[in-house]
């Protein structure tokens, strides 16, 4: 981190022009981040990148370029995500301590594309780095969905969430296509802000060019809502927000009450004609199917067989594996029982047979709060490194995610997401492509308090429904629980922090959008982009040292 920060002698001229291009930085990373919700500001993000480029775009090093872009994506992710150590809670160190590196780790990150931009720049062609850009954006932003330390929260495309006459596109191009043509967009903008401060002109080529990447997505998105159809198999759901302490459930309380509780708001959604009944993320504290809850089994069993529902919910899960060949290369070992073992943040299914519980573990677990980043490489951290309340360690799930589900002789499939998993467009579509024809989110918030996060988080349950064309139930502990239609459009909401039960009737889609087929496709072309460039600077490298 030192090359970012340190000095080096500037003139008098210098350093006022140095200072002009930090406030402008600071100003396009502000802007940015206030296009994301809960801020009704999302148009910002058109222009937020304006800044930005008008200082990278005169800069000549790398070293420069890679401090400025630090310094806009650093404003820009304290803007967006200020709330993930939960310092407004305050309730756990190691969240606190995690979410506090997050903010100068996260912007490291944004270095991908200013390296990608300068060598097109430097060694390729000057004039084309800025407009094969947009693909070094993307290549960043599909970046933040892989490796242990994911985090692809603050996609530029998520921000355009409540713009429903714009983001229809996403069925073909996923939201990584909509940052595309965000990012073009703001390059737009800058060419003509360029040249208009240089001739006092508008240019009408720019200017075209502007109309066209933001007049084509929302004839398409006209064109889609009004001529989309889909089957009229609808099915009658019920979603339960209990609104509980998550620390202080965590920290124990009377599990028959905490079920209790649970299954009297469920009765009221039956009452409403539900079919299939929601909890959320680690509905209870236990591992319930450890042989030692099995009063609280059969009160679940009971209720789901009486009423003729499914349940689906969140639970913690523990498989007893016995010897080491038996269990998965991630499994852990009990000293005192000897045995191996695995725990999972789960989903499990409760059908009104008393059959078999189907059942999905967690794949996409958030770093360090859910698991330690590496720690399957090097064992040690993963014991050094734990949260307060107890939820750090969890095992990587390796089951399907679709729940199979029959109700008056049709046959349903679900696709469940744990939580932070429904920031992963691609995971998401992967799944809901095997034949899935509804998307559930189980999830829990409460963690952050009332700030942007529950609202960020509930807000990507839009685009999943859009690019998928299926429907989206998201159940919340303490909110935002809602029911989100095919074409993006929330029907059903609870507020934050309430005590809530909705029902509503919903459709039940087998149609496979251009993306849930395609999920890689921009992402592809742009990371062909990035190594074909990388590969020609290389060569480029090789034969001048073979000169010399």
């Amino acid at each position: 981190m030192k090359f970012l920060f340190n000095k080096s002698f500037r003139t008098a001229e210098e350093k006022v022009k140095l200072k002009k291009e930090r406030l402008l930085l600071i100003m396009g990373g502000i802007i940015t981040g206030m296009a994301f919700p809960p801020i009704p500001f999302n148009f910002l993000v058109f222009l937020g990148l304006v800044p930005y480029l008008m200082v990278i775009t005169k800069r000549e090093r790398l070293i420069d370029i890679n401090r400025g872009t630090y310094l806009f994506s650093f404003v820009f992710s304290f803007t967006t995500i200020y709330w993930v150590g939960a310092f407004t809670e305050a309730r756990d160190p190691f969240l606190m301590i995690a979410g506090g590196f997050l903010f100068f780790a996260n912007p490291i990150l944004f270095l991908i594309p200013s390296t990608l931009y300068y060598f097109t720049k430097k060694h390729i062609n000057e004039k084309a780095a800025i407009w094969l850009f947009p693909f070094f954006w993307v290549v960043y932003e599909y970046v933040t969905m892989s490796t242990d330390l994911r985090f692809p929260w603050i996609l530029l495309g998520n921000s355009l969430s409540d713009y429903n006459l714009y983001i229809q596109i996403a069925d073909i191009t996923g939201v990584l296509g909509i940052s595309l043509v965000v990012v073009y967009i703001n390059i737009f903008l800058f060419k003509i802000f360029e040249r208009y401060q240089s001739e006092k002109k508008i240019s009408p080529f720019y200017s075209l060019l502007l109309g066209l990447f933001v007049l084509i997505p929302i004839i398409y998105s006209i064109a889609k809502i009004n001529n989309l159809t889909f089957e009229e198999k609808k099915v009658k759901v019920g979603i339960v927000q209990p609104n509980l302490d998550p620390y202080e459930k965590w920290s124990g309380g009377s599990l028959e009450e905490i079920t209790g509780n649970y299954l009297k708001m469920s009765r009221e959604a039956v009452k409403e004609g539900a079919r299939i009944i929601f909890f959320p993320e680690t509905a209870l504290p236990v591992y319930l199917l450890n042989g030692a809850y099995g009063h609280i089994v059969d009160s679940l069993f009971n209720f789901v067989s009486n009423n003729n529902v499914y349940l689906l919910t969140g639970m913690p899960d523990f498989r007893f594996h016995g010897k080491k060949e038996d269990a998965p290369p991630n499994a852990k070992y009990s000293d005192i029982g000897e045995f191996y073992y695995t725990t999972h943040n789960a989903i499990y299914l409760f059908p009104p047979t008393r059959g078999q519980i189907q059942k999905y573990g967690k794949i996409k677990l958030v770093p360090f709060g859910e698991k330690t980043p590496f720690a399957d490489q090097i064992p040690f951290l993963g014991s050094l490194i734990k949260w307060g309340v107890g939820l750090s360690g969890w095992n990587v799930g390796y089951d399907t995610s679709l729940f199979k589900l029959t109700i008056d002789n049709d046959t349903i499939k679900i696709f469940g997401a744990v939580c932070y998993e429904s920031a992963f467009p691609d995971y998401v579509a992967d799944y809901s492509g095997k034949g899935g024809n509804m998307i559930a989110i189980l999830t829990n918030d409460s963690w952050y308090g009332k700030t942007s996060g529950p609202y960020q988080h509930m807000k990507m349950g839009i685009l999943r429904a859009i690019e998928n064309r299926k429907t989206v139930i998201r159940a919340a502990n303490g909110g935002i629980s809602c029911i989100i239609s095919p074409y993006g459009e929330v029907e059903k909401e609870s507020e934050l922090f309430e005590k809530a039960i909705l029902t509503g009737e919903v459709r039940l889609n087998d149609y496979e959008t251009f993306y849930t087929q395609n999920p890689r496709l921009i992402p592809g072309i742009a990371l062909t982009i990035a190594v074909w460039i990388s590969g020609l600077v290389v060569i480029k490298r090789i034969k001048k040292k073979v000169k010399i």
